[in-house]
């Protein structure tokens, strides 16, 4: 074992830490704004009729209420907190009376199964790319040619997929120029749903590679050339070892630990990373999610959202302490 048991609930106390001041700072800085998301979405229904009804001050009243948002700030704040760490997330403002569980299970197989592939394709051929790049005896394409496609990693994913739209979709009409499905389709498991699901993903999971790939190569690349001149890598070259050993058993192996921690932090932002690119393509996942809640003042949406991005992301920096030591064996944690 490579690690204390002192270390482990070290490490678990802060992940504790972690969830519990991004849950605090998730709980009072929606409740800066003075607007008030209730009388919002009631005003937002009244118009539709085009009048107010009477007694609509009353209506408000009540329904602040039954959220609880007429208490004192900090008996919203117990409340929140018991509900936290009970996994009682409440019911959405919104979108009452569905609750914010209901929501986030809907958008959730769309981003994981969006951004999951596409961080860990990404992740490969970027980090291959890199090594080859910076290996000098691989081919001149790679050290000459390639570079150039790393202005894509400059770029942001949004701009990408503004681009791809106009020129993939709306001018060439080879792939559909956004949502999740086309109209007409109804979800569920069968081949025609799941062939047109693909056809809408392909334009926003190119957008996310081409925007990815280039930083993974810079990483991989940098990290490369750096060890390079280290003297297990000379004493590898003396011994007459196979270039393709050197290069994978030696140079990629130690070169790929900061790339991993690279990749576990991507992993944990999946749930909310594309939250601009799904917005321009009318991608149904918990990126539109959030950004219709923030613009909607759903107070529960939002720390519900939130708060699952926090968790997912300090569980899996814990995760990778753990990890770590499996990984590289230099590394222990037993002192």
């Amino acid at each position: 074992m490579r690690y204390s048991w002192s270390f482990v609930l070290k490490r678990f106390a802060l992940l504790l830490l972690i969830i519990w001041s991004g849950a605090t700072l998730n709980f009072f800085i929606p409740k800066m704004t003075p607007r008030n998301p209730l009388r919002e979405k009631l005003l937002q229904e009244a118009s539709r009729s085009g009048y107010i009804p009477p007694g609509f001050e009353e209506m408000v009243q009540a329904y602040e209420a039954k959220f609880g948002l007429d208490r004192p700030l900090w008996k919203q704040y117990i409340s929140y907190m018991n509900d936290m760490l009970h996994g009682d997330l409440g019911f959405s403002i919104s979108n009452y009376p569905k609750t914010v569980w209901e929501l986030i299970l809907e958008g959730l197989p769309w981003t994981i199964g969006l951004l999951l592939t596409t961080t860990l394709i990404a992740f490969l051929l970027g980090s291959l790319l890199g090594a080859l790049m910076a290996w000098p005896k691989a081919s001149n394409l790679f050290r000459y040619v390639l570079p150039s496609l790393l202005i894509f990693g400059a770029v942001p994913a949004y701009v990408i997929a503004l681009t791809l739209i106009y020129f993939v979709a709306f001018r060439w009409k080879i792939l559909p120029i956004g949502g999740g499905y086309g109209i007409g389709m109804f979800p569920g498991m069968n081949v025609g749903f799941i062939l047109d699901v693909l056809k809408h993903s392909l334009l926003p999971a190119l957008a996310l590679i081409l925007a990815g790939t280039g930083g993974w190569a810079i990483g991989m690349r940098g990290m490369l050339v750096t060890i390079q001149g280290e003297d297990y890598m000379t004493f590898g070259e003396a011994k007459g070892l196979k270039d393709w050993r050197l290069f994978y058993r030696y140079a990629v192996r130690n070169a790929l630990l900061p790339q991993v921690t690279g990749l576990a932090l991507a992993l944990s932002f999946i749930v909310s990373g594309s939250v601009l690119v799904e917005l321009v393509m009318g991608y149904p996942g918990i990126g539109t999610l959030l950004a219709r809640s923030i613009s909607q003042l759903d107070y529960f949406m939002i720390y519900g959202i939130v708060f699952v991005i926090i968790t997912g992301i300090a569980i899996t920096m814990f995760i990778m302490d753990m990890v770590y030591p499996f990984l590289d064996p230099r590394i222990s944690y037993e002192s």
